[in-house]
């Protein structure tokens, strides 16, 4: 190797093993090896720089949860009292439609607050919660501004009345207790009777296939959880089978349509055996005195006589 100098040309032989080595720093070599690991591993330290910072925010949250949730609920209740005061509050509630269900039921679903208003109340949650009343098949809630709610329901349809520990409910076609009778329903057959509740609805279905049938039917009676017998207005008991039910109340409803059979001045119409009617007639209070008075006659004895030689 040559070494050249300045001025006046002059090479010189120089041995490059002799020439001076510059010492390096040891901070300037650290932070070259770090933006070496830098660039390859750029994205993994920005997720977990990420990572950690994200337990940080929650652990901070945590701690201040009680503050801030106290926070929310003054600043909600801020608002509310504002828009309140500003002629929103819910002043006034329309409810049509229930005769079973009470109001205070379907006021107590639509959950209103003192200071509820129009603008913050959720007419699609006290929907919901009001078609889960026992009774209701459909409801509708709307707001009308500025201060009014409506509410429209439409109940279920009862079909029977059903004693309960001496309680009486109306129940709807699928047999479920739908409210409590408080005297507008008399109308409807009343089930009684130890195991009534087991296949009522069939049997009440199956007496709605005749209208001849239904007319002053006021109870339904379970005997012996074996068998139906039916009551009506009248006082008039029909003893039903226990198998052939289904037979028995066509031939039912063919004696009352060509006999009026459950019109006839009778007690009783017994049509547990098949193939065979019976009936007992009703008897009045003065043919019971009169057969009461023709048997006392009949086993009255004769009075005794003295003998002829006395």
């Amino acid at each position: 190797m040559q070494q050249v100098r300045g001025g006046a040309a002059t090479v010189n032989a120089v041995d490059p093993r002799r020439l001076p080595v510059p010492s390096r720093r040891v901070s300037s070599r650290a932070l070259v090896a770090a933006g070496h690991v830098w660039v390859l591993h750029r994205r993994k330290f920005v997720q977990g720089f990420a990572a950690v910072l994200c337990c940080v925010l929650i652990v901070l949250v945590y701690n201040v949860r009680d503050f801030l949730v106290g926070g929310v609920f003054t600043v909600t209740d801020l608002v509310q009292a504002e828009v309140a005061e500003a002629g929103f509050a819910i002043d006034r509630v329309e409810i049509t439609g229930q005769s079973i269900t009470p109001d205070r039921d379907i006021v107590a679903a639509l959950a209103l607050d003192p200071a509820a208003s129009t603008l913050e109340f959720d007419a699609e949650a006290a929907r919901a919660r009001i078609q889960d009343l026992p009774a209701i098949e459909t409801a509708t809630v709307r707001k009308v501004y500025p201060d009014h709610v409506i509410v429209k329901v439409t109940e279920k349809l009862p079909v029977a009345r059903w004693r309960v520990d001496g309680v009486t409910f109306v129940v709807d076609a699928q047999g479920e207790q739908i409210g409590e009778d408080r005297g507008a329903y008399g109308e409807l057959p009343l089930v009684v009777g130890d195991g009534a509740a087991d296949d009522a609805l069939v049997m009440i279905r199956a007496i709605d296939q005749y209208e001849s049938l239904k007319t002053g039917l006021v109870a339904l009676s379970r005997i012996g959880d074996r068998r139906w017998d039916l009551i009506y207005q009248s006082g008039l008991r029909v003893q039903l089978p226990e198998l052939g039910v289904a037979q028995a109340l066509v031939a039912l409803d063919g004696y009352q349509r060509q006999v009026q059979l459950l019109d006839r001045d009778i007690t009783l119409i017994d049509l547990r055996v098949d193939g065979l009617v019976a009936v007992k007639p009703t008897v009045r209070e003065d043919e019971e005195d009169a057969e009461g008075t023709e048997k006392k006659k009949t086993t009255t004895p004769p009075p005794t006589t003295g003998s002829a030689d006395q």
